[in-house]
């Protein structure tokens, strides 16, 4: 029996290594035929620290609504209809690329153009969004240089007719001081203070669910900036906003946002850049 409990031991620590430290096993006899009982710890006593905040986009139908007034059916009837009317039906899919690598060197933002491994990227990112066979809705640029020439080269692979938008609020900027902080990369406080508002504003004007009268589901593509799309990861999946810089994104990378009907948020893809051979994979500006 001394043999058994010794091996019982190496089971529930052996099996406890393998969950990660996510489970745990507990073997409720030593003979055969007994089953063993498996629980998850976080199924004891669990209660989440932060819950998902579904006004985030304030377009939670109960607080679009007059709440109910008085116990008569009609007003209970017209709470119901109206709150009916106010429920989003389809979703939104934003794709948010980031540019190619570009010239580091120049001094003003017209001398930053893509060098022609940047090129190449947006070429390859255009590809393979076409690939998908997707009926794009709407094209976001970023007034930027880098930004402008990755979406023109994108462009090239798309629908001719798709609708091409200038957003100057999606340039590149400092939107939250990051956590840890970056000893090589200080900007000054009034950098977070006036980039931080133009960002966020971008993100209320481009994260939320779709409005009640879209019937079918819309895809947006936003070519911008690494830490613009950063920031909008972790804002719309309600991580803390000051986390933004642990986020790598490589140049031409695509990064896939569902916003859901009914008001959750869904990161398909991030910083996919899959459809790159390993030669054209670049994070870093590189000087021409």
């Amino acid at each position: 029996m001394a043999t058994w409990s010794r091996f019982q031991k190496i089971a529930i620590i052996s099996l406890g290594a393998v969950g990660g430290g996510f489970a745990y096993y507990q073997i409720n006899s030593t003979r055969s035929d007994k089953k063993f009982d498996v629980q998850n710890s976080w199924t004891t006593n669990f209660t989440p620290s932060v819950k998902w905040d579904k006004n985030w986009d304030h377009r939670e139908p109960a607080s679009l609504v007059k709440p109910i007034r008085s116990d008569k059916p009609e007003e209970e009837n017209r709470y119901n209809e109206q709150l009916e009317k106010s429920k989003s039906k389809a979703v939104r899919h934003l794709f948010l690329i980031r540019h190619g690598q570009y010239n580091v060197d120049g001094v003003t933002d017209k001398e930053r153009t893509l060098t022609e491994l940047g090129r190449q990227q947006a070429d390859l990112t255009g590809q393979r969004l076409a690939c998908l066979d997707i009926k794009w809705d709407l094209l976001v640029r970023s007034t930027m240089t880098r930004a402008q020439e990755t979406a023109k080269i994108i462009a090239q692979h798309l629908d001719k007719n798709i609708e091409v938008k200038d957003c100057q609020l999606i340039e590149e900027g400092a939107p939250i001081p990051p956590e840890p902080p970056v000893g090589h990369w200080r900007p000054e406080p009034r950098q977070f203070f006036q980039d931080g508002a133009r960002i966020e504003a971008a993100f209320r004007r481009y994260f939320h669910r779709a409005p009640p009268e879209q019937t079918q589901d819309s895809y947006t593509l936003l070519v911008c900036h690494a830490n613009v799309i950063r920031f909008f990861v972790c804002k719309a999946l309600q991580f803390p906003p000051e986390g933004w810089l642990r986020i790598a994104l490589n140049h031409g990378s695509i990064t896939w946002i569902s916003i859901l009907p009914s008001g959750n948020v869904v990161l398909r893809t991030l910083g996919e850049t899959g459809h790159m051979a390993p030669k054209y994979i670049s994070s870093r500006n590189n000087p021409t």
